[in-house]
This record gives C-alpha cells, structure tokens and sequence, in this order.
C-alpha cells in the first residue's frame, strides 16, 4: 500500500462519508474538527468514551513520550491555544489554566511563550472533557456507534475514507509491530488544600512524581513501564507514587485513596500521520488517513494533529 500526503489524497475517492475508528480524545477530536467543517461522520469504538485509554490521563497538557519532538511541539502549540480558549469556560468542557512548577525541565521557547514563568497550562478533567466532545460531535450532525472494527477494509467498506485513531489497538488492526504499550498507574486522592500542579518526570523515567489537582480529587502519579501491559493496579507501586508525592507535600501522605488507574500509552518510534489507499473489499480502494501513535501526549497534540487529519482528508469537495 502507497503512502499519499496533502489534501490531493481525498480527492482520488467518491463522497461516502467518514468512518473515524476510536472513541478516545484523538478520533473524538478528530471526528470533531471533520464534523464541524460539514464532513458526514461516522465514529466506531467498541468501548463509550469513559472506558478508552484517555479517560485515564491526569490531563495535564504538556509534551511528553512524544515523537518526532519538533513536530509534536507544533502540534501541542497550536492544541494550546484551543484548550485555553475551552479553559474559558470550564463547567462545560471541563478545562481550567492552572499554574504548576515543572522542577529541571527545560521546554523550548515556544512553549515557555505560551505557559509563562511559572508556567500556567491547561488542567483537563477528561471524564467531563470526553462528554464534551462527544457532544460537542453530535451538535455537529456526526453519529457515534459502539462497534470494533474487524479490519480497516470492513470499515472501507462502508465508508469513502476511513481515519485510523486506534491508539495502541492499530498494532493488531493495520497491523503495526511498532506500536508498544507504555504502562501508566496512577491514583486519586481527596486533595488535602493542593491548588497548582508539579510534575517531576525525566525523559525515558520509569517512575515520574506528579500532583495534578482536579474537581473530583488530587491526581497522584506516576509510571511509564515500557511494554508492560498489566492492567491491575499493583499495591507496591501505588505506595511507592504516594511516597513520592509525599516528599513534594507531605499532607499527601494521610490522604483517603478515592480510586486506582491504570491506562496502556501508545507508544511508536514517531506518530504516524499519514494517508495511504486500502483495498475497500469490493475490488477498489478508499482513503485511509491514520492518526495514532501519541505516547503519553495523545490530549496535548490532539487538536493540532486532528486538523492536520482533517487536511489529509480533504473537503467534502475535494473527495467528490
């Protein structure tokens, strides 16, 4: 199969609609930006939103696990500005710009531009974010569908161009061998007066401290665990993330546990974003536009990526 970039790769397919794969914040945010530009979408996830990988994510929006590092900077530079926009009404869409301390880090000017010193970012609650968005596509005339896609040919086959925002689920769907999984555990605490974030994480850690304060509890974390794919929170570990935490603000230690989390990252080399045709099942091919492969940044990137997609896809037009 022929990778094909630029907005010229939608315009070789007939107009069929969309079918976005994956219910997570990168198709969700996707299928969004589609939707609201008049594409007719599609959203198949065979879990609803509050069951994906993103509904795990402390929220913070900062590059992390990312790469290639200079692209993705782009990509969280322009999603920056939309969460600040949605940071202006936070009951609605569950964003709020808090101010943190990153203790070490160096982040390049561009992005030291937008938070400030000492840095002020995006804090998103994603139970409330992802309800947003899948309202947020649904004001926009898109349907969404519990449904797991056996191929991305059976997708084809129903739609003129399919948008692969699989996450760690496009290793066994394209398939892709270079997807892996990078564990992340994590807990929440009632927050005992915390009211800014920190977060100590070095690139390639295993073990990260952070606090993220948010309205249903203070986000205590973390792990990156490189190709460990253990669902169950594991008692020792959360212990060792409370210690940690603890060291920052000691109050944290006698703080009631409200729940344990663990999500899989998806990780890749790089992200793939990148158009090719696939066979449709019926002897021709359709658009396959795929947008996966966002490591432990997938909320951060997720508008910028999305309306680089959204290019890829072309206009209603341009598919005609």
């Amino acid at each position: 199969m022929t990778e094909v970039t630029g907005t010229a790769a939608g315009s070789a397919r007939r107009t069929g609609g969309v079918v976005v794969l994956g219910g997570g914040v990168i198709g969700l945010t996707t299928a969004v930006v589609l939707a609201e530009r008049g594409t007719d979408v599609r959203v198949w996830s065979p879990r609803p939103p509050d069951g994906t990988t993103s509904a795990v994510a402390g929220g913070l929006i900062w590059p992390y696990r990312i790469a290639p590092e200079r692209q993705a900077l782009d990509w969280a530079v322009r999603s920056f500005r939309h969460f600040s926009w949605l940071a202006e009404q936070p009951p609605a869409t569950g964003v709020r710009l808090v101010r943190g301390r990153m203790p070490g880090s160096k982040p390049p000017a561009e992005w030291s531009a937008l938070t400030g010193t000492p840095p002020r970012a995006p804090l998103v609650d994603m139970g409330s974010y992802l309800s947003y968005l899948r309202g947020r596509l649904e004001a926009a005339g898109a349907r969404w569908e519990q449904r797991a896609a056996g191929s991305l040919t059976e997708a084809a086959g129903e739609a003129a161009t399919v948008v692969n925002c699989c996450g760690l689920g496009a290793r066994e769907l394209v398939p892709d061998p270079e997807m892996r999984a990078v564990r992340g555990q994590l807990l929440v605490v009632e927050n005992p007066g915390v009211e800014e974030w920190y977060v100590a994480a070095g690139d390639g850690a295993r073990e990260t401290t952070y606090l993220l304060p948010q309205p249903y509890g203070l986000v205590l974390g973390g792990t990156a665990e490189d190709g460990v794919e253990e669902r169950e929170p594991d008692s020792a570990t959360a212990a060792a993330i409370v210690r940690r935490c603890a060291a920052v603000h000691p109050e944290v230690a006698e703080a009631r546990v409200l729940e344990h989390r663990v999500g899989l990252r998806p990780s890749r080399p790089r992200v793939r974003l990148a158009a090719e045709r696939i066979p449709d099942g019926r002897g021709g091919t359709a658009l396959c536009v795929h947008n996966y492969g966002h490591g432990g940044a997938g909320v951060t990137v997720s508008w910028g990526c999305a309306v680089d997609a959204a290019r890829l896809v072309g206009t209603p037009e341009a598919r005609g």
